[in-house]
């Protein structure tokens, strides 16, 4: 036996290591599991090199739970180590890493930074453990099977043990306080989490299948007998789907991958985007465009980072831009290192990279369905829209490849993209400023009356909803050349797109000044603008409209997207048609009636918009059967 001590400067590393190695003690489990499928692959690689010649089809990891010893074992059937190659990867290399740890993070408070800058994987184990030993036999010839021991302090122990089988046993003597790892419950779910996917065969205990009795013996219906059976439980699916060339599988095969990521969702997902890259950096992985609709407040996480198919994380904002965050599926780049922090992946040139990449493919995939299938585009856009709207406003990038396919939906149900739609409005809603006039409602009923009345002058009306559409419009009016949008009811059609022809008023200045004072007298000063226009007769005697931009600032600042400008007060204004009959009426009523008349116009008006409420109904109802 050979008794040694780890040279190293720092007192009391074993301590610090588990305290600060990771912020999540499972992590443990993830590190031993891969390093055992890294020792599995490397045989592989060597037998396919022809560099051992021995028989591999006893290739996997398994698990192994001693509840009554107190003990964990990963188990591997890889390529082994001897005591030479113990001294130099376990005591020399990693250690080392392990003081460079410590040395730079021992006094710091930001975990986030600390978490696996020095492939620390094995030292993970004495997170959990209070003693760890390392029973390993190399593939070479003659090699001779060792132990390694280590009770977490800078001593080691290594001697000869028995063990006939190629591969490598890391036992784990759980300290007291990580006794929840010797539960099969626990154990199975931290597999679940980031072993699903791993290359090599995981096993973890057993299951139950049902088979035929190999005596044939046949039940009352003439059926061959079933008999159950324990057979080793195999955890992960060796082979996902992001791993398979996309010319070798179906829609299928994608449908039940999402079945299998999702376990317990019913709706299946629009489309998916298979992404397959190797220069200039490596990455795979399938995305999942779910159905989403209005809600943009929907579960994130919902991605999934791999390293080799070793599950990292499902915090991507940092590798998939914002907006793209909706989405569901899985990311898969070796270039990314087991262990990320924020700070890593916000300063990683390769991750920037994997960004770009991402929001490219996927406006390349909407750009291919809506030129190769504009009527099925059309069809899924309800739950497009919000990803476009949000990759939009997100990323300039995508903004410019979107003009291309994001579509704008009419008030007749037609869709349009924004250029298809400027130019079949053309001349029509141009004003005489020579900028085209975008109308839209974003309530089609609450907003009926002014929708038909724009309708009728010839006008196209967009319907746009959403909490988005605020600052969509914003990005609109200043990624297209001479475009505003107003909303209808925002200002009388005439003051919506102005022309150069205006129609006269019959009420002259002097008339309208005296009808003032009657309109002020029946509505809040504090919200109400008194205005007149010459309008057509056949338009309202009175319309209440709120400015575009008032409107627009308070809809953001509901949003926190204008608080910093202050407070926006409610603020319409009172627009009275100096053309129509009704009004004139008003002049020519003796004096006790006047007011009560503009009250009435000014009731209907508000009534219109939805504003009159309670007390100001009640009387406006009382008002109108006393008027029949």
């Amino acid at each position: 036996m050979k008794k040694g001590h780890i040279n190293v400067q720092t007192e009391n590393i074993f301590p610090i290591i588990k305290k600060f190695l990771y912020s999540d003690h499972e992590i443990f489990l993830r590190e031993l599991v891969s390093n055992a499928v890294d020792a599995s692959q490397k045989l592989r690689v060597l037998a396919k090199n022809g560099e051992y010649d021995k028989e591999i089809d006893n290739i996997k990891v398994e698990i192994l739970l001693d509840k009554e010893a107190g003990t964990l074992t990963v188990r591997d059937y890889g390529v082994g180590m001897t005591a030479e190659e113990i001294d130099k990867y376990i005591n020399q290399i990693a250690f080392s890493g392990a003081e460079e740890f410590v040395q730079k993070y021992k006094d710091s408070d930001n975990k986030e930074s600390i978490i696996g800058h020095f492939g620390l994987g094995f030292y993970s184990a004495f997170m959990v453990a209070d003693k760890v030993e390392i029973n390993t036999l190399a593939r070479y010839e003659d090699a001779e099977p060792v132990q390694w021991k280590s009770d977490g302090t800078t001593e080691y122990t290594i001697q000869e043990v028995d063990k006939s089988q190629r591969g490598t046993d890391i036992v784990l003597h759980m300290n007291d306080d990580s006794k929840e790892f010797l539960e099969e419950n626990r154990i199975r779910g931290i597999l679940d989490k980031y072993c699903k996917f791993l290359p090599i065969p995981v096993i973890f205990g057993t299951r139950t299948i049902e088979e035929d009795d190999p005596s044939g013996e046949k039940d009352d219906e003439g059926n061959v007998k079933k008999i159950s059976k324990e057979v080793p439980d195999q955890v992960n699916n060796t082979t996902p789907p992001w791993t398979i060339m996309p010319s070798e599988l179906k829609d299928e095969d994608y449908k039940n991958f999402y079945g299998e990521l999702y376990p317990g969702t019913f709706e299946e997902p629009l489309f998916h985007i298979h992404l397959n890259v190797d220069y200039p950096f490596n990455l795979t992985g399938i995305l999942y465009f779910p159905k989403i609709k209005e809600n943009v407040e929907v579960q994130r996480n919902k991605i999934q980072l791999y390293s080799n198919q070793v599950f990292i994380t499902d915090n991507v904002e940092e590798i998939v831009p914002e907006f793209l965050t909706l989405l569901h599926g899985v990311i898969d780049s070796p270039d990314i290192p087991l262990n990320v922090s924020r700070s890593y992946l916000q300063s990683d040139s390769n991750v920037k990279k994997i960004s770009s990449h991402i929001t490219k493919k996927v406006a390349d995939k909407l750009r291919k369905m809506f030129n190769n299938d504009r009527e099925d585009f059309e069809k899924k856009w309800k739950d497009l829209r919000i990803f476009s709207e949000y990759g939009m406003l997100s990323d300039d990038k995508f903004a410019e490849k979107s003009k291309a396919f994001h579509l704008v939906q009419d008030t007749d149900g037609d869709f349009h993209t924004v250029e298809e739609f400027k130019e079949k409005v053309g001349k029509t809603q141009t004003d005489k400023d020579d900028k085209t006039i975008f109308l839209y409602t974003n309530d089609k009923e609450e907003q009926y009356s002014f929708v038909e009345a724009a309708n009728d002058r010839g006008y196209k009306v967009l319907e746009l909803q959403g909490p988005l559409i605020p600052h969509w419009i914003q990005k609109m009016e200043t990624t297209f050349d001479n475009v505003s949008f107003a909303r209808v009811d925002a200002d009388t059609l005439d003051n919506l797109i102005k022309k150069d022809e205006e129609i006269p008023s019959k009420l002259s200045e002097e008339e309208q000044e005296s009808l003032k004072p009657l309109f002020e007298n029946v509505v809040d000063k504090e919200k109400f603008k008194i205005q007149f226009e010459s309008m057509s007769e056949s338009e309202a005697p009175i319309v209440v409209t709120q400015p575009e931009f008032i409107r627009r600032m308070q809809e953001q600042q509901k949003m926190g997207g204008a608080g910093f400008m202050g407070a926006f007060p409610e603020t319409y204004n009172l627009v009275v048609n100096s053309n129509h009959p009704k009004v004139s009426e008003i002049l020519k009523a003796e004096e006790s009636a006047k007011e009560n008349k503009a009250k009435q116009l000014t009731d209907l008006a508000m009534l219109a918009q939805g504003m009159l409420k309670g007390e100001a109904l009640t009387k406006f109802v009382n008002r109108s059967i006393e008027l029949v």
